[in-house]
């Protein structure tokens, strides 16, 4: 049955990758979803172009563990050199865009799902949920869908890890600032430019550190990443505009750090969303306890997911490496998927016994 799960999984992943998916452009890829379930007669709801279903002894009694990954992809970049929307299988890495982030996570964790969905006498509950608009923060990803789904007590979220346990992950907060001054013509006098005065903003926010460090996390990292201003050569500009991107360890809150900064600031900043928080789960939980007796290592992830919009611990784990994610002839190797399910189902042996 593994094997065949696992055939079925990489055959689904070839097809995925040849049906472009971009966020919020996911309808063909749903149906694909549709199509595995139907395939192997188990229900399932689409919800707009997410797509979810519960195992076939759901017990309201029990608590409920959430499967989750995105088959959403970022467009293309211009390094390609393989046809993004095509299939490649070379020396045993199955090439194109969505293939690593997160095609390969989806469908082994849908494979999963699907070893576990008729069992009897389980200790979870089982929802599986292949969602949307996670690249975008989209409200029509999991971020909508939770209301929909029953109340998920822990998560599985299924981004490329190389199938060790990301306990925790940093929050997000992007941040709009602006630097004031006198606005004049560059041929005269003036010591109020707002290109100048950003000299000392920008040192700020380089030199700015928050107090706390997190032992999975390390610190709140905060970068500038977009600077802009003035229309003519001639014309001092009022403002400058800055865009800070802020990451959030797990000892602040994203609000604790949009308050910080607006108070301390020397320059005007406001957070564009305070949403995506960090997120964590203890290293006694049950399902980092049993990665660890399957020899996974625990680690602190840099890079944000569908972890942030939800309240309850969540694990990320998955086959496939981040760093491989939104680069160009993007791949996965055939092994790791293999891997990956075999992984995913030793896991969840562990965690489903009473």
């Amino acid at each position: 049955m593994t094997q065949r799960l696992t055939t079925k999984a990489i055959s689904l992943l070839k097809n995925l990758i040849e049906t472009p998916s971009f966020s919020s452009e996911e309808d063909a890829t749903a149906l694909l979803l549709e199509n595995w379930f139907q395939e192997f007669d188990i229900p399932y709801t689409r919800t707009q172009n997410n797509v979810w279903s519960v195992n076939k002894y759901f017990n309201a009694n029990k608590p409920t563990l959430l499967l989750n990954s995105h088959h959403d992809t970022v467009k293309p970049n211009n390094g390609y050199t393989k046809d993004p929307f095509k299939a490649i299988v070379e020396e045993g890495k199955l090439y194109g865009l969505g293939s690593n982030d997160a095609g390969g996570c989806l469908v082994s964790l849908l494979a999963t799902y699907t070893h576990f969905y008729q069992k009897e006498n389980l200790a979870y509950n089982l929802v599986f949920a292949g969602t949307a608009e996670e690249e975008s923060s989209g409200s029509n990803g999991l971020n909508g869908l939770l209301k929909t789904l029953p109340n998920i007590d822990v998560a599985i979220v299924g981004e490329p890890t190389l199938m060790q346990l990301a306990i925790a992950e940093k929050g997000l907060v992007v941040f709009d600032a602006e630097v004031t001054g006198t606005p004049s013509h560059a041929a005269h006098p003036n010591h109020d430019n707002a290109i100048y005065n950003t000299i000392e903003v920008l040192q700020w926010f380089k030199d700015v550190e928050f107090e706390k460090t997190s032992e999975t996390l390390g610190d709140v990292k905060l970068t500038v990443t977009q600077i802009n201003a003035g229309k003519q050569h001639n014309t001092v500009p009022s403002e400058v505009k800055l865009v800070v991107d802020v990451r959030v360890n797990d000892k602040y809150t994203n609000q604790e750090v949009s308050d910080y900064l607006q108070q301390n600031a020397p320059c005007n900043i406001h957070p564009r969303s305070l949403n995506l928080n960090s997120s964590s789960i203890p290293k006694e939980h049950p399902l980092v306890q049993a990665g660890l007796a399957l020899g996974r290592k625990t680690y602190g992830s840099p890079t944000l997911s569908d972890q942030a919009v939800l309240s309850c611990p969540s694990l990320k784990l998955g086959p496939g490496d981040s760093t491989r994610s939104h680069t160009a002839d993007e791949f996965i190797y055939l092994q790791e998927i293999e891997e990956g399910i075999e992984l995913y189902i030793e896991l969840l042996n562990k965690v489903m016994r009473f």
